[in-house]
């Protein structure tokens, strides 16, 4: 499996063990890690290879996986020391590995460029503007779902077949996108949340880390050493 999804630039697989140190890693992990080798990788826990503040929000994530837990098709935004964020889908589970010692395998897979060629697209077109324009205040799916002119169920099947999102995974990166620029200005935590279509901070700053892996303070403090565009 490692070496198949060496050949998948859009692909970061690895498995890890009871201790959560990767036991493998595709290149493309490597890479995007801005090492040169997989054994800079292998051996090595998320908090020696990803920056501090996100390297924890990983292991926290792995040892939930390691309980047991199944993680799957989670929307994040990966923030490498060398590239700039990238949205993925993620999913882990716990692996048994030889001797009974459990680990995990996870796989993230980059979001592609939309299904332009799909005869429900115009439509689905028409539903991304309305939530451009008002991702800001509440958006349900049921109105979403109007404006396509389609039920509750085609919507959410056609908007996955075409954008590889569900539409309220559609709605929080765009509101998280938008988070993240206005965290560059001087506007307070809370404003940037209302602003973005969050009922209150908490709601915010939780949907931020999980979605981010740190916080919006966290963010706004150190987004220039990820390559953010300044």
């Amino acid at each position: 499996m490692q070496t198949l999804c060496d050949a998948l630039p859009d692909v970061v697989f690895f498995v890890k063990d009871g201790a959560g140190r990767y036991t493998h890693a595709n290149l493309t992990l490597v890479r995007r890690l801005g090492l040169k080798r997989r054994e800079d990788v292998i051996g090595r826990a998320v908090t020696e290879v990803f920056p501090a503040r996100l390297g924890g929000r990983y292991a926290i994530q792995d040892r939930r996986v390691l309980a047991g837990e199944i993680i799957e098709n989670q929307l994040e935004v990966h923030l490498y020391p060398n590239r700039q964020p990238g949205w993925c889908l993620t999913g882990k589970r716990p692996l048994p590995l030889a001797g009974g010692v459990g680990g995990l395998v996870g796989l993230s897979r980059d979001l592609g460029s939309p299904d332009g060629r799909d005869p429900t697209y115009e439509r689905l077109r028409r539903v991304t503007e309305h939530m451009q324009q008002h991702y800001a205040g509440p958006l349900r799916v049921t109105a979403l779902a109007q404006v396509a002119k389609l039920s509750v169920a085609q919507l959410e099947r056609h908007f996955q077949k075409v954008f590889q999102l569900t539409p309220q995974q559609a709605i929080t990166k765009m509101r998280i996108e938008a988070a993240m620029r206005e965290l560059r200005g001087e506007a307070s935590i809370a404003q940037v949340g209302l602003a973005c279509g969050f009922s209150d901070q908490s709601a915010f700053a939780r949907q931020f880390k999980a979605t981010v892996g740190m916080a919006p303070r966290d963010y706004r403090a150190s987004h220039r050493d990820f390559g953010a565009d300044d």
